[in-house]
């Protein structure tokens, strides 16, 4: 068994929980996003993200705006909507659940 593919895999399930906890800081743009999971170990490339984007923006957790920019194209910087939040309070049940189960199962508790 390939343990990086595990680690991976455990990551991608977390992906949509750190990106809205992300943006609930402030409004950002892509890259920050990507910055920020990157230095935080979940290292996520532009053809994984912009689609997970596009899916909270399409179930009404992100909205976005256009700013332009005075280094190239305008850019598109998320922010998270009144039901992301709720969404994201959910989540946040979810996983303190999850770690508590993990860590019963696991004797770490």
């Amino acid at each position: 068994m390939n343990i990086e593919k595990t680690k991976a895999q455990m990551r991608k399930g977390v992906l949509e929980y750190c990106i809205l906890s992300i943006i609930k800081q402030k409004e950002v743009y892509a890259s920050d996003i990507i910055q920020q999971l990157k230095d935080s170990k979940l290292i996520v490339v532009e053809g994984t993200l912009y689609p997970l984007l596009t899916r909270l923006k399409n179930d009404g957790l992100l909205s976005y705006r256009w700013e332009e920019s005075k280094s190239g194209p305008p850019r598109k910087y998320y922010e998270i909507t009144d039901n992301g939040k709720s969404f994201l309070t959910e989540l946040d049940k979810g996983w303190n659940d999850l770690i508590e189960a993990v860590k019963k199962l696991s004797g770490k508790k």
